[in-house]
């Protein structure tokens, strides 16, 4: 299952799609939506989100479990540095690898002071990076303090996955970063959501030169589109004010805003035209993409179909 999704990164088309568990007991409302719009059959695998914001949701590898058993896709479980210590993380790598989930993307995560849990203190013992290593010891037949597995008791192949930037002010900044995830082995490295192919194309290149850059002999690491639909003004301008390493035109906002005036439909409609258009040129230059919609699945849907 997951030597297919690696091989698809990294030799062809390869799409997945955010899932963002919510505050709630279950995840069986992710299960019923996914599956009554066929959305597994659409996509290469999924990813389960970690508390975003720092918001108390249900558990990602939790919902990577189910997720994955019930449509037998691969299930990526993002895993956020700021809720767990070496123990902590060593620990869920090995229960969630006994359930095969075996992709994580690793993220630093928001701070805790935004947290909606009264005087929550975030652990913060390494950046991503921390658990990448982590990855490469496991896959190395031991744990981070150096102790052996048995050969019976080895984890099976684990895929780390890391999170980029996809602008910055200062090129020499984000290459700096797309190096040090590639030199920490990840297999796929997922930009923020991109809006302009023009800075798409320079991305790109950019990564590559990454690649030349790093220290390993051959990187077997991708670059993955983020890809986040925008149908909404106030979200766009909230993306471009307010989110570090994202950049939407000028033109999307003006159009954005023009049609908000309108009426919802017109802001709806004229934001699906543009999102649409920019997801076919991605495909048409860089086919690996991962697809985010905030839960809106039956948007994911349309995207997915629209090519």
């Amino acid at each position: 299952m997951f030597d297919e999704l690696i091989y698809k990164l990294q030799n062809d088309k390869y799409r997945t799609l955010e899932t963002t568990p919510t505050f709630s007991a279950s995840v069986n409302n992710i299960l019923k939506s996914v599956g009554d719009l066929q959305l597994h059959t659409l996509v290469d695998g999924f990813t389960t989100t970690d508390n975003p914001l720092a918001k108390l949701k249900y558990g990602a590898i939790f919902g990577a479990i189910k997720l994955q058993q019930e449509f037998g896709k691969p299930v990526i479980a993002t895993v956020s540095m700021r809720d767990r210590n070496k123990i902590g993380l060593q620990s869920d790598l090995l229960g969630a690898n006994d359930f095969d989930i075996r992709a994580f993307l690793a993220l630093t995560g928001d701070s805790a002071k935004i947290s909606d849990q009264p005087n929550t203190v975030g652990v913060f013992e390494g950046d991503s990076t921390l658990l990448l290593d982590i990855v490469k010891c496991f896959n190395s037949g031991i744990n981070y303090a150096g102790k052996p597995f048995k050969e019976e008791d080895k984890p099976k192949p684990i895929y780390p996955f890391a999170v980029v930037n996809s602008y910055a002010k200062k090129q020499k900044n984000l290459l700096k970063k797309m190096v040090k995830k590639i030199e920490h082995n990840s297999v796929g490295v997922i930009t923020q959501p991109v809006y302009d192919i023009t800075q798409t194309k320079q991305l790109l290149a950019l990564f590559e030169e990454a690649k030349g850059l790093s220290r390993c002999d051959r990187p077997k690491a991708q670059l993955i589109l983020g890809f986040f639909p925008l149908t909404r003004f106030r979200t766009a301008q909230f993306l471009s004010a307010h989110v570090p390493g994202i950049y939407v035109p000028e033109s999307w906002l003006d159009r954005l805003r023009k049609a908000s005036l309108i009426s919802e439909e017109e802001e709806e409609k004229v934001g699906l035209e543009l999102s649409l258009g920019l997801y076919r040129d991605l495909m048409s230059i860089h086919p690996k993409i991962h697809i985010m919609t905030a839960n809106k699945f039956d948007l994911a849907k349309t995207v997915l179909e629209s090519v």
